[in-house]
């Protein structure tokens, strides 16, 4: 019991200084996404808001505060601010008006949000911002750049 308990405090150390390492802060423009239209069928956005959506790309501001953010998605027609702490229940309202219940987490510099219809990662590769979106079968990609 004590070897398990010494392992957990080394490993929450750990996420502790990764999750300041991460570097996700700034303003991101979306300019590649891929299966976007296939997705928000699968999570049950209504159809106006698929064809409006697939003609965006959302800029994107993101603030880290050690494990708390706020996430800002700007389009022309709406901006949605989300604040959430890492591993802590929050709320997020889709541009629908959906709600829905999400968890994040971070590992392995990774953002990774859970929520019941879906399953986010996002990460920093190089110079990008990848977030990877799965719903069921369906598997959306969007990228983004600094700016």
């Amino acid at each position: 019991m004590l070897q398990w308990e010494q392992s957990s405090r080394t490993t929450n150390a750990s996420q502790q200084h990764r999750t300041a390492d991460m570097d996700f802060s700034g303003t991101w423009k979306v300019y590649s996404e891929e299966n976007l239209e296939r997705f928000l069928e699968a999570v049950g956005a209504p159809q106006m808001v698929v064809k409006m959506r697939k003609e965006m790309k959302p800029v994107i501001t993101i603030e880290q505060k050690g494990r708390d953010f706020t996430f800002t998605m700007k389009t022309p027609l709406c901006t949605k601010v989300h604040h959430f702490s890492l591993g802590k229940e929050t709320d997020i309202t889709t541009v629908d008006g959906r709600k829905f219940k999400c968890i994040v987490r971070e590992e392995n510099g990774k953002l990774i949000a859970e929520a019941d219809k879906f399953t986010s990662v996002r990460e920093i590769q190089g110079e990008e911002m990848v977030e990877t979106v799965t719903s069921g079968s369906v598997t959306f990609v969007s990228r983004s750049k600094r700016v």
